[in-house]
């Protein structure tokens, strides 16, 4: 799939423990932290992944959060808006009520405004009956060879995902997947990361051997070499990367500084046959959150106005 040139990420106004995603979302963790203590915490992180990838010549385009009402997880973005080559700009039901909130007409108008949009999609209608699809976090789009692969949760509903993928042309692969305690893993982004030439994925979590060889085969007949994870890597975010092309058109592997931590020497030697990796430090993010830096990205592909 094509490297996005540019991402877009949220500074947050109000960040904090969601408690409305943590429902489902394992990878959470309450703190005991105040709120405003946090709060710095998170926005410390964000302005530092900020400046670091703007030093390795990314572009990011950056929007503050509102703050009222308050959104805890305003910053990942990508769970309701996209873009795709093509020219679409897409919106996506929320699972949590809160979230909704996100869902912002200033961003839409400020992306029209910047970049040629052709399209506009809102899913949003499917939340009135409780079905959601979650955007790049439900869903690993292959815009190349225009297939999508899903992990079926309570945020991944496969038949919206099915008639989101018909109706854009692409094959949905959907599968089931789990951590260790057999509890559906929240979102796809955690436990895979698809790049141009190879696919970061925890093998482990998909415990229906023709599930897996499924996707295992498509995978490789679309030209991605597949760099196993384990379910421990995966639970400190190493399926939650995100490879981008910068100014100079080479390509940026981002990950957090805990998921580079994970890898072993071998699997930092096969992604550094495809990419750059660039670790970097989101600690107080992920534990409260339980989302790392794929999921503060969302990918840009418009074309951008003259």
């Amino acid at each position: 799939m094509p490297a996005a040139s540019a991402i877009l990420m949220v500074r947050p106004a109000a960040f904090g423990f969601n408690e409305e995603t943590a429902l489902n979302n394992y990878f959470q963790s309450a703190s005991s932290t105040d709120a405003a203590t946090l709060q710095q915490k998170a926005l410390q992180e964000f302005d530092n992944m900020v400046a670091t990838l703007r030093s390795h010549n990314i572009e990011v385009l950056v929007i503050d959060d509102s703050p009222l009402p308050p959104k805890p997880s305003a910053i990942f973005p990508n769970n309701w808006l996209s873009t795709s080559p093509d020219g679409k700009l897409c919106v996506f039901p929320m699972c949590a009520p809160n979230r909704r909130d996100e869902k912002r007409d200033e961003i839409i108008k400020q992306l029209t405004a910047d970049y040629i949009v052709k399209e506009f999609q809102d899913w949003s209608e499917y939340e009135a009956d409780g079905r959601y699809l979650e955007g790049t976090g439900s869903m690993i789009i292959d815009h190349d060879h225009q297939m999508i692969y899903a992990a079926i949760s309570e945020r991944t509903n496969i038949a919206v995902l099915e008639k989101f993928a018909s109706s854009n042309g692409y094959q949905a692969i959907a599968f089931i997947a789990t951590d260790a305690q057999g509890r559906p893993i929240y979102h796809t982004n955690v436990m895979m990361a698809l790049g141009q030439n190879f696919c970061v994925l925890c093998e482990e979590a998909i415990e229906e051997e023709w599930e897996l060889i499924a996707v295992q085969q498509l995978l490789e007949t679309t030209g991605h070499s597949i760099v196993p994870i384990c379910r421990v890597q995966m639970n400190a975010f190493a399926g939650n990367m995100l490879e981008v092309k910068n100014k100079a058109g080479e390509n940026i592997l981002i990950m957090s500084e805990a998921a580079f931590q994970s890898l072993s020497e071998a699997q930092k030697t096969q992604l550094e046959k495809f990419s750059k990796l660039l670790p970097i430090g989101v600690p107080t993010i992920e534990a409260t959150e339980g989302g790392s830096v794929r999921c503060m990205m969302a990918e840009i592909f418009l074309e951008r106005r003259e």
